[in-house]
């Protein structure tokens, strides 16, 4: 990917598209603050693989800028999730949807109260767009585990589930579903996967479990 001319970056300063500020949820404690130009949609959302968000505000790619950098600050909301933190959560994410929303509706209040609120980014009322089923993790049951890297010799086959973001959840017969970043494929081959229940032959790291939370 070329970040050359890279909004998420910091490469590009003088952008006169319109930006949206957004809040994204990815599970229980796991809420980040981030910019999207308006065009695109909830297409950054949803490569991100957030599993819940909302819009907070449209105006200039620098006003996004400073807000975000203010609910950094003010209310020490991070910019940044690590996939690992992401995945180990979905795999334990609340039934109900009014639940699932609770951080984002509760942030985004205290967010628009702030006093030091840029002038040119015109707040956005709090509705909240739920992706569980678009992901498809309304039917599928929580993985246990992820494949930490693709090994010679190795191979993992099964049924698609679940895709978020990068990844792809995948039932592999009596093991369960493990969640395969698509990132780690590059350079590797693909071939028709044998007949049967699955297979997991690479390194999986085991995620820890809250079991009255999965589906």
């Amino acid at each position: 990917m070329d970040r050359a001319h890279s909004v998420a970056a910091d490469t590009i300063a003088d952008d006169p598209r319109p930006y949206r500020v957004y809040l994204a949820w990815f599970g229980p404690g796991l809420v980040k603050v981030g910019i999207t130009a308006v065009e695109r949609g909830d297409a950054r959302l949803l490569e991100q693989g957030a599993v819940c968000f909302s819009w907070l505000g449209t105006g200039p790619l620098m006003a996004a800028r400073r807000t975000e950098e203010l609910l950094r600050a003010a209310l020490r909301v991070p910019d940044r999730i690590p996939y690992a933190e992401k995945r180990a959560v979905r795999a334990a994410l609340p039934r109900a949807a009014a639940e699932r929303a609770a951080e984002v509706r509760e942030l985004h209040a205290r967010a628009v109260a702030l006093p030091a609120w840029p002038e040119s980014l015109r707040a956005a009322d709090c509705h909240v767009t739920d992706h569980l089923g678009v992901f498809g993790l309304d039917r599928a049951p929580g993985a246990f585990g992820e494949v930490l890297e693709l090994v010679p010799g190795g191979a993992v086959s099964g049924e698609l589930v679940a895709a978020a973001g990068p990844d792809l959840h995948l039932a592999v017969g009596g093991r369960g579903v493990v969640v395969l970043d698509t990132r780690l494929m590059a350079g590797w081959g693909l071939v028709p996967g044998e007949s049967g229940e699955g297979r997991l032959g690479f390194p999986v790291r085991e995620f820890r479990q809250e079991p009255d939370l999965l589906f």
